[in-house]
């Protein structure tokens, strides 16, 4: 090997790498949403208007969005659930079954409700517009509070109707870094929070086609 080739391939093979990890990262903040679904506004952006990170998830439904909606409004830890992989979320003491049939007394939020994601941990309504948008807030962390988290964090859902009869469901994460070490926490957690949000978005699909053929809508 010519002198001066080793580096230079191990440049190349560290620049590919780094590029292998960005587009991996890439691929799992926005899993399903096109490039104008990432970059549009929606509903709960202006509560962070700059957020260290984001991430936006989609998917399609083969369900109006008044049958996906009843299955997103009645989400919690103590209500429906999140229709994603519970064995793991109990693990981390979240006592949640995600309910494979929608529940009346879990259809109705008012800003202010909490939607519990632990028994422990709630995230709050600040919005909600039935049918088409749900937006939650963990709210700023109190001082002093040993249990608080070292980030500000929206969730919000988006349903917008699809060409026949189906419906986009689109999710948005979006984390403040109040402290220089926030990342550090954000960053590995979005990685689980990528794996379980995909799962959560088939799951609600899967229940909302499901109910959406037995009732003929």
């Amino acid at each position: 090997m010519r002198r001066g080739a080793g580096p230079l391939l191990a440049a190349v093979v560290g620049g590919v790498a780094a590029l292998g990890v960005v587009t991996l990262r890439w691929s799992a903040l926005h899993w399903g949403a096109t490039t104008e679904e990432t970059r549009e506004r929606l509903p709960g952006d202006e509560i962070l208007p700059d957020p260290g990170l984001v991430a936006t998830r989609a998917v399609t439904i083969e369900a109006p969005p008044e049958e996906v909606w009843r299955w997103v409004v009645q989400m919690g830890s103590d209500r429906g659930g999140f229709y994603s992989y519970d064995g793991l979320e109990n693990l981390a003491g979240c006592h949640l079954h995600s309910a494979d049939a929608v529940v009346e007394a879990w259809q109705h939020l008012e800003p202010g409700d909490r939607v519990r994601l632990h028994p422990r941990v709630a995230l709050a309504v600040a919005s909600i517009d039935p049918g088409r948008a749900l937006v939650l807030h963990a709210g700023p962390a109190m001082p002093g509070d040993p249990e608080a988290a070292p980030y500000d964090f929206t969730w919000s859902f988006v349903l917008r109707r699809h060409p026949h009869r189906a419906t986009r469901l689109i999710t948005r994460e979006r984390f403040s870094y109040p402290h220089r070490w926030s990342p550090l926490l954000v960053e590995p957690m979005s990685v689980a929070s990528s794996v379980m949000s995909q799962k959560m978005l088939r799951g609600i699909r899967d229940r909302a086609e499901g109910a959406a053929r037995s009732s003929g809508r």
